[in-house]
């Protein structure tokens, strides 16, 4: 099922009462590093510190009553979580949240602190997904997926409405992608607004099956996943992958050890907290790969989220 830009341009309607428009900032020493003018989509001054609240919000808005109060179900290692978690108690709605064992703790306690049940799981897919059928089961509340379904894809796309009014003459956007969410939303809005912009995906090394899938043509399954970027470990959906695969111009593999790098430079230069998550896609554009791209002269970067324990920002910018 395609996200269309109306369904879009619907979703940041209904939504905007409820979440921030996030700022674009620039920083002249990027614009060294990078070659170009760089525009940051600061979605890790979001609330609930990341663009997931788009996607949740709308979702739980569009829920009919008898639904709604039954409550809503995830599972999620952080963002998702804490994104439904914040939309269910603007609704006044139960929610519960399959979460795995090694997630943040710091997206833990606020997952908790925004009033949902958590239910802690083993870190893999089947194990999210079994225990929140068992919750399903339990209380007949409504499954929310952090990314694969078509309301969440819609309230994710806003990012890119917001974008296009913000920057003008914009050559290229460059986004995380894990699930593919945030990138099928901001992908399909751009694609129909603004079909002269291009798109790309950026991933980390250690969790690249969207990098595989788009160079096979055929989706390719995660595998052990093994980065610091927690929340982009998660395989392609079933809705996101048809567009990455027929949209999005290409996705960007960056290295590891490039990310610490882009996580000192946004809180030295920009003076920006942001989870490695967030800082893929400003690595991806300093890097190698889109340096040697052609016709860009102003690219967007979004910067999804900010969730990170500030121990561990300082091990990593450290590095």
């Amino acid at each position: 099922m395609t996200v269309s830009l109306q369904a879009i341009r619907d979703a940041h309607a209904r939504i905007a009462p409820y979440i921030h428009r996030t700022p674009v900032m620039t920083s002249a020493a990027l614009d060294a590093c990078a070659g170009r003018s760089v525009h940051l989509k600061c979605e890790n001054l979001q609330r609930v510190g990341a663009f997931k609240i788009r996607g949740a919000t709308n979702a739980v808005l569009r829920l009919d009553d008898a639904a709604a109060a039954r409550g809503v179900v995830t599972h999620s290692s952080g963002n998702h979580a804490q994104a439904l978690a914040l939309a269910a108690r603007t609704r006044g709605i139960p929610c519960h949240v399959v979460m795995p064992t090694n997630a943040p703790e710091v997206k833990r306690r606020a997952t908790e602190g925004y009033g949902a049940t958590i239910y802690p799981c083993e870190p893999t897919l089947v194990a999210r997904k079994a225990g929140a059928q068992r919750v399903i089961d339990a209380t007949g509340a409504t499954l929310i997926p952090p990314y694969d379904h078509v309301d969440v894809i819609a309230g994710q796309g806003t990012v890119a409405l917001e974008l296009l009014e913000q920057v003008e003459g914009l050559d290229a956007v460059v986004m995380p992608v894990g699930g593919g969410g945030l990138m099928a939303g901001m992908t399909r809005a751009l694609r129909e607004a603004a079909p002269r912009v291009r798109v790309f995906a950026a991933e980390p090394s250690g969790a690249d099956d969207a990098w595989r899938s788009k160079r096979s043509g055929e989706r390719q399954p995660m595998v052990d996943p093994d980065t610091m970027a927690d929340g982009l470990r998660t395989s392609l959906g079933d809705l996101s992958w048809p567009v990455l695969r027929d949209e999005v111009e290409d996705v960007i593999r960056v290295p590891e050890e490039e990310i610490p790098g882009s996580l000192r430079a946004l809180f030295e230069r920009v003076k920006l907290v942001v989870e490695p998550s967030g800082a893929v896609s400003l690595a991806a554009v300093l890097g190698d790969v889109f340096r040697e791209l052609e016709g860009i002269d102003r690219v967007a970067v979004v910067l999804s989220g900010g969730n990170v324990d500030p121990a561990r920002l300082l091990e990593l910018i450290d590095r």
